[in-house]
């Protein structure tokens, strides 16, 4: 599943052609993706201006000039993609293109339309619209933490949430009303680079630990974006390429590898916290 890097490099990508676009030619061809499209989906969008592209967690968020926003979960493998070639503004946009895609339309901005393609052959993500000033209370975002990458975050939110916290610290980091958006890759890799196992107790790490590990959990945010992201199977931008990140992973998926820490004669392990594959080295990941 495509996790906050990735989300926030399709935004990235889907910007300058959707910012201040005027959407038209919209087109569906089924009902649903994991949940039903809206009621009148298609006209609530079309003649509709984004007014920019946020990221909440790992939805994608367009404002609209109607006074709604048009969300977007990509789920498995769900993907924007962006016609290379730019279509004249009154021209008719291409048709859906093959079984997997489910929607399209053309953004017109300055007098040219681009075509826009979503596909998802799983079907695991989808679209919703929502009026922009009730967000905050919609059900998919009541209750989520502070952005990792936001002010929210910081070793002393990490101190206050994790107070006398049993739990694992893994699978606290998950929790996605304590931060919003961390997956499981970044959160191994986070662990690691912090030095912390993932075994202990989230509530017994010291003040000075969880300052470090969230300042290791925007690094490796960071430096996720500015490669592109990870691609393990599904995941590409809108322009049809793919991420980088994985070539740089220090453990995820590296089970019975060297640790690659300085000094390090471990080797990185793999178990699994609630139902998801964690990996981490022993010798220099301590609790």
């Amino acid at each position: 599943m495509p996790e906050l890097p990735e989300v926030e490099t399709v935004r990235r990508g889907l910007t300058p052609v959707l910012e201040g676009a005027r959407l038209s030619r919209v087109r569906i061809n089924r009902p649903d993706l994991r949940f039903p499209f809206p009621e009148r989906f298609v006209e609530r969008l079309e003649g509709a201006t984004v007014l920019r592209i946020d990221r909440r967690a790992k939805y994608l968020m367009m404002p609209l000039s109607t006074g709604e926003t048009w969300i977007t979960h990509l789920g498995m493998t769900g993907r924007f993609t962006l016609d290379g070639t730019q279509l004249g503004e009154f021209e008719e946009a291409a048709p859906i293109a093959g079984k997997h895609e489910h929607f399209s339309g053309c953004a017109i901005r300055d007098g040219a339309a681009t075509r826009i393609g979503y596909a998802d052959a799983r079907r695991f993500g989808f679209m919703g619209l929502i009026a922009t000033d009730q967000i905050e209370t919609h059900p998919w975002f009541l209750g989520l933490g502070p952005e990792p990458l936001g002010n929210g975050f910081s070793g002393a939110h990490l101190v206050e949430a994790f107070a006398g916290k049993k739990q694992n610290i893994k699978v606290s980091l998950l929790d996605q009303r304590i931060v919003a958006g961390l997956g499981n890759i970044y959160v191994c890799e986070a662990l690691y680079r912090a030095r912390i196992s993932p075994l202990v107790a989230a509530g017994s790490v010291s003040k000075a630990r969880l300052e470090r590990l969230a300042s290791e959990v925007r690094n490796v945010l960071n430096d996720a974006i500015a490669a592109g992201g990870s691609t393990l199977r599904d995941f590409a931008n809108a322009e049809g390429g793919q991420g980088y990140f994985q070539h740089r992973f220090d453990v995820y998926g590296r089970e019975g590898e060297p640790c690659r820490g300085e000094g390090c004669t471990g080797v990185v392990a793999r178990i699994v916290q609630g139902g998801r594959s964690t990996f981490y080295c022993p010798s220099c990941q301590k609790k």
